[in-house]
């Protein structure tokens, strides 16, 4: 196996790797995770307020299609500057830039007199959250233990629940309130976190995978040693980050502990990445279909839509009061943030692929479910309770099974498989896909929904999940309890693989 190839090369007393959560890792990792709220949020509160937006700004079914949708595919342009940026400014501050453009954006949402205005910040506020959605887990893995990293790297879905949580009790809160009114509270109201959360920041720690790559070895320790429970390990891992970054700049000089920083990685900034991205090697080939497959498997579910349009699926399955609508989206969103903490806190005990599996599977039944019974109520002129009951409750376990699966493991994952030199824009490509199709899926839902029914397109996506099961059943490996540098060797030809044992800079220099 991988795994003890590279550790017959290392004293058994530097590999000793604890299970317990480090308080300085799980401070930053829930700091830098908070930035997800943010993004949560505006999914739970904009499900509500789109209704009392339709009433007031008198906009058309195609026009909301558009505004919820549009935050989405705005996204991509920050999720796809963010690798870039991030390998600039560093991991820390790009969430400070991440809070900031969402603050602005939030704000001209909350003030807007007009469909366009309101357009605008929805643009902007989408910026920001593609920021967000890269940055948060890539420095929560970069700064997390090895065996603690699946359950740190999952906080930012967390606290995405979280923020559709409080999202929906936002609306219930308010919808009593005139329409004039009510949709703007609840959308301007995302300001408030997107402070706090960039005065937060600053006091976190730079990333220390970033700081070696800058040369900056001797702040990298210091992290280290807080996020670390002894300095052995702290050692250990700085050693291995060490020889992953001596491939991404041309003379690495430094050595390992010496303090003394480098000067030829100062000016590092990610120059040559996409070059290698676009034209890879077999073992980058097999992580980019990884990491883009299962960012496409996330949105593709329509995860995003159901949230999005729970209150119009549920409204033509016969419920009609609209504070009795916003009331059944409460109970999906605590089933969702439960089932996202659960899946969290068992992450780096069963693995990423069982859960993973258990997700699609459980959603494409659930999906089935659903369809089923949207199917009896579309044919049905006296909309029966238990058939109103079959699909809340099919909605609930399908967004259940999301947060045991796919919310999650998509964030580790898709962070955690990229060698050091590519993480922030593989990774931001991959993110990129995931808002190109979370914004196509939900400004097309309604429109396809009315061409082949709600239930038709359950079923769809059902079939979706099928096909996204037997996808990384063949092609996702197991990741869980390795460190970053040793999770390249898992994507190395077999031969490599089943040969004698390699260490970490050769194989990363296969990588290459």
């Amino acid at each position: 196996m991988a795994m003890e190839t590279t550790e017959s090369q290392t004293p058994p007393s530097s590999l000793e790797r604890s299970s317990r959560i480090n308080k300085y890792a799980l401070g930053c990792a829930v700091i830098a995770s908070t930035n997800s709220i943010l993004l949560g949020y505006d999914i739970g509160v904009m499900s509500g307020a789109v209704l009392y937006i339709k009433d007031n700004l008198k906009i058309s079914s195609v026009q909301e299609e558009i505004l919820v949708g549009s935050l989405n595919v705005c996204s991509l342009i920050g999720s796809f500057a963010s690798g870039k940026t991030s390998d600039w400014i560093g991991r820390r501050y790009t969430i400070v830039l991440a809070a900031a453009t969402f603050l602005i954006g939030a704000l001209l949402m909350g003030l807007a007199p007009s469909y366009p205005f309101l357009m605008a910040g929805r643009v902007i506020a989408g910026i920001g959250v593609g920021y967000s959605l890269m940055i948060a887990p890539v420095y929560t893995a970069e700064v997390s233990p090895s065996m603690t990293r699946g359950f740190l790297t999952s906080l930012p879905e967390v606290f995405i629940n979280i923020g559709i949580l409080l999202g929906y009790i936002f609306n219930y809160a308010l919808s009593g309130l005139p329409p004039h009114i009510n949709w703007r509270l609840m959308l301007g109201f995302a300001a408030i976190p997107a402070i706090g959360i960039a005065l937060g920041v600053m006091s976190m720690p730079e990333s220390p995978r970033w700081l070696v790559m800058k040369g900056k070895i001797a702040e990298a320790k210091k992290v280290l040693m807080k996020t670390s429970d002894n300095e052995e390990e702290a050692n250990a891992r700085l050693e291995e980050i060490t020889k992953a970054a001596s491939m991404v700049v041309e003379s690495p000089t430094d050595e390992v502990g010496s303090g003394t920083e480098n000067t030829n990685s100062k000016n590092w900034s990610g120059q040559g990445v996409w070059k290698e991205i676009l034209r890879p090697t077999r073992p980058i080939r097999r992580i980019l279909i990884a990491a883009i497959g299962i960012n496409f498997f996330m949105q593709a579910s329509g995860n995003d839509a159901v949230v999005y349009y729970t209150p119009e699926v549920f409204k033509s399955a016969g419920i009609r009061n609209r504070k009795s609508l916003v009331g059944v989206t409460i109970i999906m969103g605590v089933a969702k943030t439960s089932f996202v903490l659960v899946s969290a806190l068992f992450l780096d005990k069963y693995g990423r692929r069982p859960l993973l599996l258990l997700g699609t599977i459980g959603m494409a039944i659930s999906l089935a479910a659903l369809g089923l019974g949207s199917k009896y109520l579309e044919s049905s002129n006296k909309k029966p309770t238990w058939a109103i009951a079959l699909c809340v409750l099919a909605v609930c376990t399908d967004v259940s099974f999301f947060s045991i699966g796919l919310g999650p493991i998509t964030w580790v994952y898709s962070c955690e498989i990229f060698p050091l030199r590519l993480r922030a824009q593989g990774s931001s490509l991959a993110v990129s896909v995931n808002r190109v199709v979370s914004g196509v899926v939900s400004m097309t839902f309604l429109s396809i929904s009315k061409k082949i029914t709600f239930g038709g397109m359950f079923f769809l996506l059902s079939g979706i999940m099928v096909v996204a099961t037997i996808f990384f059943y063949f092609l996702l490996p197991e990741t869980k309890g390795k460190t970053l540098e040793e999770i390249g060797e898992i994507f190395q030809d077999k031969p490599n693989q089943n040969n004698k044992p390699t260490t970490t800079t050769t194989e990363i220099t296969q990588i290459r």
